[in-house]
């Protein structure tokens, strides 16, 4: 599986059980990002899709709160959330995107996800909506 997660400068994820931020733009790239795959999140992650006319991605996206269990092989799973240490075998790629920002945080992506022997394969700047500037980096074993 292809895990995904936004993360602020510091690595925060999440303040008070809700998402930091969110942006328009990065929404349609993870779904162009996602086509021909399917694309796992829960219903909480789930719920800012609804803003968008989703309705060519409707069959890629994938809603379960196990999700992470369910995807399989080059799925992508959308971290909001998530403890993904108990698949962290299962990772075959992280793809991060940094909202080059810092906002309060209780929940950061290390508490999630270790990067411990990974390392950055690629990296990528586009302007989003809300965001001038959203950082993609892209990591491997």
């Amino acid at each position: 599986m292809i895990l995904i997660a936004c993360i602020d400068d510091k690595g925060g994820m999440m303040f008070n059980r809700r998402r930091q931020s969110q942006d328009r733009v990065l929404r349609r790239y993870i779904l162009e990002m996602a086509a021909g795959s399917r694309l796992w999140m829960n219903a909480y992650t789930f719920g800012q899709f609804k803003q968008e006319n989703i309705q060519e991605a409707a069959p890629s996206i994938q809603v379960a709160e196990d999700f992470p269990g369910r995807a399989g092989a080059g799925e992508y799973c959308l971290c909001e959330n998530t403890d993904f240490r108990p698949w962290e075998e299962r990772v075959e790629q992280v793809i991060l995107f940094h909202w080059n920002r810092t906002y309060p945080a209780d929940l950061y992506f290390d508490q999630v996800f270790t990067l411990d022997g990974w390392h950055c394969i690629k990296s990528e700047e586009f302007p989003g909506c809300s965001h001038e500037k959203i950082t993609k980096e892209v990591y491997e074993r």
